[in-house]
């Protein structure tokens, strides 16, 4: 697992963590809603964040924050297919798109993304089927309890490890009987998404468990609420806690590390493999 297959005969190597730089298109995400929802500005953001180091582009037209109301197929569709074209027309990068919807996953392959990136790991109807007909994309299969408008209405497991264990089987054994390759997939455990401040920090300190897969593991931390109920912050605040959390992922076997704050996650990273790997003077 050193690398990532991706369309167009294109991979992207997994030997180091790399950067996911987060680029919304919505009016309500928690962090950084409506910044970027022209095509204009969405351009200029992504140049940004490749500028500071982002190896992959995650676009997204669907707040999940807690409580977020859903948007219908027609509004997804036409906050994410133009930029994503936009982007794919003006910058040689690596999109993701951040979605659940089957449609809005076709519409955004034949756009030019590279990667689908589902918070309900493929179980909304037709998905399945959606990225068994496109066998060089790969996806992100991400653990969620509930669902976004409920999830964190009182989260329990019975074994927090062992649940996820049991679901991404299930995904996994899922993504096979549709025609998905086991080497296209991605596994996100799913910070914040049905889980109590006790059960990130439990998965935050646990996550090398999840290499027994021996699938690319991608991790998203960034400005969550478990950093404001631990440390007491504000989302604005959370800069600090959310390089802690990114750290620690890399450390305990995290390839794909999700965030908002770009240029200061590449420098956290840099700095930690100059420690583990030296540098050329």
């Amino acid at each position: 697992m050193k690398e990532l297959k991706l369309p167009n005969a294109r991979s992207v190597s997994l030997e180091y963590p790399i950067v996911m730089g987060i680029l919304n298109v919505t009016p309500d995400s928690f962090s950084d809603g409506g910044k970027f929802s022209s095509d204009s500005k969405a351009i200029e953001q992504a140049k940004r964040l490749l500028m500071e180091g982002a190896g992959v582009l995650d676009i997204g037209g669907e707040s999940t924050r807690p409580g977020a109301p859903e948007v219908s197929l027609e509004e997804e569709l036409r906050r994410v297919i133009p930029v994503v074209k936009a982007v794919k027309h003006d910058i040689d990068c690596i999109i993701s798109v951040d979605t659940s919807k089957a449609e809005v996953m076709r519409q955004a392959i034949e756009a030019g993304a590279d990667i689908i990136n589902d918070v309900r790991a493929l179980q909304e109807p037709g998905a399945l089927d959606v990225l068994a007909a496109y066998p060089d994309v790969p996806v992100c299969l991400m653990h969620m309890q509930g669902q976004p408008r409920t999830m964190q209405n009182n989260p329990s497991y019975q074994a927090l490890f062992a649940d996820i264990n049991d679901f991404f089987e299930t995904r996994i054994s899922a993504c096979k009987q549709a025609g998905i390759s086991r080497e296209r997939l991605i596994l996100d455990p799913g910070f914040g998404f049905g889980k109590t401040l006790s059960h990130n920090i439990e998965l935050l300190g646990g996550l090398k468990h999840f290499q027994h897969f021996d699938l690319p593991i991608l991790t998203g931390l960034s400005r969550k609420s478990m950093f404001g109920q631990l440390l007491n912050r504000d989302t604005n605040e959370r800069l600090a806690g959310s390089l802690a959390g990114a750290l620690i992922c890399a450390q305990q076997g995290a390839n794909i590390i999700r965030v908002h704050d770009v240029a200061e996650t590449s420098d956290v990273l840099s700095v930690w493999l100059a420690s583990v790997n030296g540098v050329n003077e």
